[in-house]
């Protein structure tokens, strides 16, 4: 068997023009994106080949045209073949269920665009926002959200070792950014996202996308799926249900998920989909003599 594992990016990896070159350039392709465009209601096509960043940058359009993206690039380089595992980053674990052939393309598209929504919707309800650490241990910034009792805030993104991102109430990122400088933190960068993800307050999203994950067909995996809540190897339909929805509110471990694909074997990564370089800068600093490609 091969020992390669393809992962497949998260929000930050849109790009204006994404996909446009395999629209044009290939028919299997672009069957694929119109049938997005009909399964979404809308031309999401127009803003992925034409709109501008800001535009982009809305959650419900940024998880289904990364979504889209990542399977458009899977399927026209028949992915996954034999591959050893797949893997996604938040978002990205649905991509790497389609991959896998625990969910149809349809059916993923499907909940991608209830889960961007309900995200939005939880965003508005609960404003919060996510920063990323420089200069501390994870250990460090656990023990930090820890002592924060007064407001929200958690470890969120297990990114990249020295790449912590915290989530929460805006109230509970403003207090441990001054507790995370004064424990020696060099940068609390704010993220321009729309919310606190992968935090509680995610909560009444999470509740929306379960019921819909719930009546949704999920069938053995082909290969083992590494998920996000454990970091571990799945292929039971049910356990991969289960850690999907509890994804939502809980830390995406993505340091903890390569450290465990290289030490189960795998050799060779490649980043499908997005601008190809998000998820192959933080393996490099895992890892810097891995073998890493982007398709």
């Amino acid at each position: 068997m091969s020992k390669i594992a393809y992962l497949f990016p998260g929000q930050a990896s849109q790009f204006v023009g994404m996909g446009k070159n395999l629209y044009d350039s290939n028919p299997i392709a672009k069957k694929m994106f119109e049938e997005a465009n009909e399964l979404l209601g809308f031309r999401i096509t127009d803003i992925m080949f034409e709109g501008t960043e800001e535009q982009l940058k809305q959650t419900d359009i940024t998880q289904p045209s990364v979504f889209i993206h990542s399977m458009v690039s899977a399927k026209v380089n028949e992915i996954p073949g034999d591959a050893f595992a797949v893997a996604g980053h938040s978002l990205g674990e649905f991509s790497a269920l389609v991959a896998a052939e625990v969910l149809s393309f349809q059916d993923a598209l499907r909940l991608v665009k209830i889960r961007s929504t309900a995200m939005q919707k939880a965003c508005e309800l609960n404003p919060g926002t996510m920063a990323a650490i420089v200069g501390l241990t994870d250990e460090q910034i656990e023990k930090v959200c820890d002592s924060i009792h007064e407001a929200i805030v958690i470890p969120a993104n297990y990114n990249c070792p020295g790449q912590l991102v915290i989530s929460g109430s805006l109230e509970g990122i403003k207090i441990a950014e001054q507790k995370l400088i004064e424990a020696g933190a060099k940068k609390v960068i704010i993220l321009q996202v729309g919310g606190a993800f992968h935090s509680p307050l995610m909560e009444p999203a999470r509740v929306d996308l379960e019921k819909a994950i719930t009546e949704t067909d999920f069938r053995p995996s082909l290969c083992p799926v590494y998920q996000n809540v454990d970091a571990s190897p799945h292929s039971d339909p049910e356990l991969i249900k289960n850690n999907l929805i509890s994804q939502l509110t809980a830390p995406v471990r993505w340091t903890q998920t390569m450290q465990n694909l290289i030490k189960d074997g795998a050799l060779e990564f490649a980043e499908v989909g997005g601008n190809g370089t998000v998820l192959s800068g933080f393996l490099k600093r895992i890892d810097r003599n891995l073998k890493i490609s982007s398709i």
